[in-house]
């Protein structure tokens, strides 16, 4: 039986916790997410029975507005390449015991057929995550695992015999115990849905080691002199190639009023940090000197910047227009001129003065440090019974999906082994 008072999420009958206070759980798992609510149906498939706590007074609040509410639920090209981790090669044994046609073969099995968007992203036919969240509670529902949603874990104590947690469940305190806890609470990202640090703060009590954590898939800020100029090109969207020394990526940039924005800028600030530049190629693919040189063949007696706006849009040529000799047709173009021009057009340079925080990104960079767990299980190596799973590992994924592959990854491993 689950609960899930004042939820639209699926209908079930309220259970008064105090009937189910320490019980035959072989786990509690704390937090509804991806994560944790993959564990808990692979943990029923092999007639393990579990408690979720949720913080949020319904499961699955981030699959709920993911993708604009459509949930791009994983991605066909999916592999150890496209995640960030002090460990590169930590998230590949589970990505081998759970893969990408895995994660298709479960949805398909529950009803959900997917269909491939932009780079191998796949979204339920129906676009709606909705869809993705019931999968999850209608199976918890028929194998009988328990789901407490307003329900906020306190404290995470080691026992003799597994484990205790306090959590505040309505405004009252119970005790639930356990042979093992799953902590699948998620990272920082979007604080104002209930995100918190208290997967981090429990491995941190429990002597494990934390990586640097930073916002990542997150808009980064412009201020100062160029701010104007990027304020102007609010809403202007374009197909670039944006880069730094560490990763490239070709997909669309968004400029907005406080800096930029779009997949391409999300992709990249996963590999920025704070003082560095990026570049960007505002016409990848093409050679802005070789077109020069056809239109000052054919078309000379145009102007540069009736050029640049064929190519773009015209304000955006207009806002470039201060760093072009606007005023020349193109038969006037000097060597020179068209040198710079080119550098312009393929390596526009920009500093980011910083980006716009947990509020505004996707994901957690950093995380429990790899090195505390155990690739094959994510069991805690210095405190046996105790799992780490999800956004809370240093295991961060592109933009696209990729996050939620590693979420199901790591609840199935995790239930595979409580």
């Amino acid at each position: 039986m689950s609960i899930f008072p004042n939820s639209d999420i699926c209908e079930t009958s309220v259970m008064s916790t105090n009937l189910v206070k320490q019980t035959d759980f072989d786990a509690i798992i704390i937090g509804g997410g991806a994560c944790g609510l993959m564990c808990a149906v692979q943990a029923g498939f092999l007639g393990k029975r579990v408690l979720v706590l949720e913080k949020n007074d319904r499961v699955g609040a981030k699959i709920l507005i993911s993708g604009g509410g459509r949930c791009n639920y994983t991605n066909l090209y999916a592999t150890d390449q496209q995640f960030i981790s002090q460990n590169p090669h930590f998230c590949k044994s589970a990505f081998s015991q759970w893969t990408v046609d895995d994660t298709i073969s479960f949805f398909e099995t529950y009803g959900i057929t997917g269909k491939e968007k932009t780079l191998g992203q796949l979204f339920p036919v129906s676009d709606k995550a909705k869809d993705v969240v019931e999968v999850f509670t209608n199976l918890c529902d028929d194998l009988g695992q328990e789901i407490w949603v307003n329900a906020e874990v306190k404290m995470v104590e080691k026992t003799d015999d597994g484990f205790t947690v306090r959590a505040e469940v309505n405004g009252k305190q119970e005790y639930i115990s356990a042979a093992s806890v799953v902590m699948a609470a998620g990272g920082l990202p979007i604080p104002k849905m209930g995100a918190t640090d208290f997967g981090l703060r429990t491995a941190r009590n429990f002597g494990l080691k934390v990586t640097d954590t930073a916002p990542a898939l997150v808009p980064l800020t412009i201020t100062g002199k160029d701010q104007p100029w990027y304020e102007q090109l609010s809403g202007n969207s374009i197909f670039c190639r944006v880069w730094n020394d560490r990763a490239s990526f070709e997909e669309n940039i968004l400029f907005t009023h406080w800096g930029l924005s779009g997949p391409a800028i999300l992709q990249i600030s996963s590999y920025w940090k704070p003082g560095e530049s990026i570049n960007i190629d505002l016409l990848p693919n093409q050679n802005i000197a070789g077109l020069i040189q056809q239109e000052k063949e054919t078309n000379g007696k145009k102007m540069l910047l009736a050029y640049i706006a064929s190519l773009y849009t015209r304000k955006f040529a207009e806002a470039l227009s201060d760093k072009l000799p606007a005023e020349k047709n193109m038969a006037s173009l000097t060597k020179t001129d068209i040198e710079n021009i080119s550098t312009l057009i393929h390596d526009f340079k920009v500093k980011p003065a910083g980006d716009k925080g947990y509020d505004k990104a996707e994901v957690m960079r950093g995380g429990v440090s790899t090195d505390e767990l155990s690739s094959k299980t994510l069991e805690a190596k210095k405190v046996p019974g105790l799992f780490f799973g999800g956004e809370c590992v240093d295991v961060t994924g592109w933009l696209g999906g990729y996050n939620f592959q590693w979420a199901w990854a790591s609840g199935f491993v995790i239930a595979q082994n409580i």
